[in-house]
């Protein structure tokens, strides 16, 4: 019988990390892949739960790696792995005596391992050691430089752009690539290596292409490379272009407008402009947008102007009305409570994307209260997991003994 969900048995080693690491080892996760997450023991007899949001589908195995028995086990474990997720800087992994060529080298013992290596910068640049964040990486990448934000500053994406797309979506694929080719040419795994640095700059590709040959066309999107850094903020894509920016309304909620081809802009100018006070419209007799001013960079500053002051004459559940099931690309921006409202799977947990229609993803929990958000006690399936890769109990008990589990029993453990 066909498994239900893609991935089903797929077994994967997540590190603990932050964000990217545990958003691709998600990814696997959501479509069946048996992610173990190895969370570092505590001491505290009340286990602490990780603030990882991204825990759903994955089980927890608190072992430290340290201690030798500790580290016998986490290699029988990953020897028995398809997948092996490493988060940390360059080196850590190698430190810990779990590095590739444990696995993959030429005495290798798991050599059908697709060992995946996530770093924010790239491992042969002179930051590859250094600390940073996603506002650092994007920094490098050269995306920063291209975003909104104010005439004198780019503005930041909260950390969307490093940490999740151009690092552990990124990852994912990369993990899916080579496993695609482990099972239809040559047999072996191999080291996956990923950093945010260069994920950010590879999902980028059109904005930083399209900036290098800006100066070559009329309408540029993004800011002009060769040009100073003044050049920002005065383009179609990079927050220059009044029809397509947000804008407040009476009640301090906002209204995104994108109507970048001729024909939305003519309807959302059509439809903005019945839709304003009739005193607005008269106070502005000495300019009123129109067809012929969209391109016209000169019109943009008296352009975002008026849309502005337009916008603030009523609520944003007015201009909702105002352009609903029409073309003019403008819609409210919603909160994310209202935009889970939206969402096919009842929940306030995003849902796995894109939808496979004959091996879907594991569907959410219907009920937020039921699923809060994924957190999981660290170590709460150390157990099941240390008895499924074969432990005796004696065996089990030495770990304990060891301090490899740590100095306290967590919740789930039978030891």
């Amino acid at each position: 019988m066909a498994s239900k969900h893609p991935l089903e048995g797929l077994r994967v080693v997540e590190f603990a990390g932050l964000a990217p690491g545990p958003f691709a080892g998600l990814v696997l996760a959501d479509w069946g892949a048996n992610v173990i997450r190895i969370d570092r023991p505590t001491s505290s007899i009340t286990p602490a739960v990780t603030q990882d949001y991204l825990a759903r589908n994955k089980r927890s195995l608190a072992i430290d790696p340290k201690v030798p028995s500790g580290l016998a086990t986490l290699k029988k474990l990953i020897n028995n792995s398809d997948v092996l997720i490493d988060p940390f800087r360059p080196g850590v992994m190698e430190r810990l005596g779990l590095g590739p060529d444990i696995f993959l080298g030429e005495k290798g013992s798991n050599k059908k391992l697709v060992y995946a290596r996530l770093a924010g910068f790239s491992p042969t640049g002179r930051e590859r050691n250094l600390a940073g964040h996603d506002i650092n990486y994007i920094a490098l990448s050269g995306v920063l430089s291209l975003l909104p934000g104010t005439s004198t500053e780019p503005s930041f994406p909260l950390n969307l752009l490093a940490d999740f797309a151009g690092g552990g979506l990124l990852c994912a694929l990369g993990i899916l690539i080579a496993l695609f080719e482990r099972e239809t040419k040559s047999g072996l795994g191999q080291v996956v290596q990923s950093d945010m640095v260069s994920g950010t700059r590879y999902i980028s590709s059109f904005p930083l292409l399209q900036s290098i040959t800006a100066s070559a066309t009329s309408s540029p999107l993004f800011s002009d490379v060769n040009a100073s850094p003044a050049s920002r903020m005065r383009n179609t894509l990079d927050g220059g272009a009044p029809f397509y920016a947000v804008y407040p309304c009476a009640d301090d909620r906002w209204m995104s407008v994108g109507c970048l081809e001729p024909k939305f802009f003519a309807i959302f100018i059509e439809k903005f402009l019945k839709a304003l006070p009739q005193d607005f419209t008269q106070g502005c007799h000495y300019w009123k947008p129109d067809l012929s001013k969209q391109n016209d960079r000169s019109q943009w500053p008296a352009m975002r102007v008026f849309f502005a002051k337009g916008f603030k004459t009523q609520s944003r559940a007015y201009w909702e009305k105002v352009f609903d099931g029409s073309d003019a690309c403008t819609f409210p921006v919603l909160t994310p409570l209202e935009s889970s409202k939206l969402s096919s799977s009842g929940s306030l947990t995003p849902a796995p994307h894109p939808n496979l229609e004959r091996t879907p993803a594991i569907p959410l929990a219907r009920s937020f209260e039921s699923q809060p958000l994924g957190l999981k006690a660290p170590g709460e399936d150390t157990d099941a997991i240390l008895c499924e890769i074969g432990l005796t109990e004696e065996e089990r008990r030495r770990l304990r003994d060891d301090g490899a589990l740590g100095k306290a029993i967590r919740v789930g453990t039978k030891l």
